[in-house]
């Protein structure tokens, strides 16, 4: 894209700055305080004739959301670059499902779901403004500027609410969740933009689950190293359904997983409830472990089953519809939990919450 027009001028890739993960809102001063989104980020470069959509992995996004690269070009003045995140927002709040869809090979379809279920740009931080950086400015000046920037900004353009409060970030942990939203930042407001470095904190829903172990994957190339485990839930049917996985073992402990395990091999397909998922449409609808789909980048699903027998407790952050959004952190065995007794029915339901209330904090 055409934006060397000054010496000042951004341009791309820029890699986004990242946040670590924290267990709970820090308690000193000089924290600014963001919800946390549940979509793609996304850092948007308004050039002189076209707009550049930027993944957080260095790649356009433009022929994916085309009804949000128009909105924004028209929106947005010359030479800023914004950071921020791409969602989907339905009345019931974000729609990450929906989201996921959006990220298609065929135009056509592309073209459709743009109509059906038009992407919103919620912008968190501002990396230039006039065609010069602001990266070097604190995050307190920074986003003092963003705000002039979209002091008058509409829909699908939103500027996300900040507050300085801490027991105030408190309630949006909360409260917040009920509207699809995936926890809460913190930011110091006297640092520069970093690029590429963790220099914020994440702060997420902690909750655990206790859950069937009912089949494994290997580890990489390896035949004696588990690489993760499938988690199972009953639902009120008694149908035991795929959950997720739990994956980040230290390698002793991969490897004594595999010989652990070992005896829950035998026969263990016989009468196993996800012995249908070869089946894709099967798979899809039971929501088995073994269905391809273009989110799996051709990486081998083959899984090793084994005999539900055996009960371990996770640590989650929130169900994205009835699964995990994101890869569970095994706690411990529980031998004293009989499978059967593993069901949706012992995680937290989260109250439902107005997105618009959101943007009105």
């Amino acid at each position: 894209m055409a934006t060397k027009n000054t010496p000042q001028a951004l341009v791309p890739p820029i890699e986004p700055m990242l946040a670590r993960t924290a267990e709970a809102l820090p308690e000193q001063e000089g924290y600014l305080f963001e919800p946390k989104w549940d979509g793609f980020r996304a850092l948007v470069f308004r050039g002189p004739d076209e707009t550049y959509l930027q993944s957080r992995d260095l790649k356009p996004l433009n022929r994916y959301f085309p009804e949000l690269e128009k909105a924004l070009h028209e929106m947005l003045p010359r030479g800023c670059v914004l950071d921020g995140e791409i969602v989907i927002a339905t009345p019931k709040g974000l729609d990450f499902d929906a989201l996921q869809q959006r990220i298609h090979p065929a135009p056509s379809r592309i073209a459709r779901v743009a109509k059906e279920t038009p992407a919103s740009f919620i912008a968190f931080d501002l990396l230039s403004a006039g065609g010069r950086s602001t990266m070097g400015l604190t995050q307190a000046e920074r986003r003092e500027r963003l705000e002039r920037l979209l002091g008058s900004a509409k829909p699908p353009l939103r500027l996300t609410p900040i507050t300085s409060d801490r027991a105030e970030a408190q309630k949006w942990l909360t409260e917040f969740e009920g509207a699809g939203l995936d926890g809460v930042m913190a930011k110091l407001e006297k640092a520069a933009y970093q690029p590429g470095k963790r220099a914020m904190l994440k702060i997420k829903h902690v909750r655990s689950a206790d859950c069937v172990v009912a089949g494994f994957r290997w580890y990489k190339d390896r035949d004696d190293a588990v690489g993760s485990l499938l988690l199972g839930l009953h639902d009120d049917a008694g149908q035991l359904q795929h959950v997720g996985v739990t994956s980040a073992f230290p390698m002793a402990m991969r490897e004594q997983l595999a010989q652990d395990l070992a005896p829950l091999r035998k026969n263990a397909l016989e009468n196993h409830p996800w012995r249908d998922w070869a089946d894709a449409a099967s798979a899809e609808s039971q929501r088995m472990p073994g269905a391809q789909s273009r989110w799996s980048g051709g990486k081998d699903l083959s899984w090793q089953p084994l005999r539900p027998e055996r009960v371990c407790e996770v640590k989650y952050d929130h169900l994205q519809g009835d699964r995990f959004r994101h890869a569970a952190i095994f706690l411990r065995w529980r031998p004293d939990k009989p499978p059967e007794q593993c069901r949706y029915d012992q995680l937290e339901v989260t109250t439902p919450f107005e997105l618009a209330k959101v943007f009105g904090a």
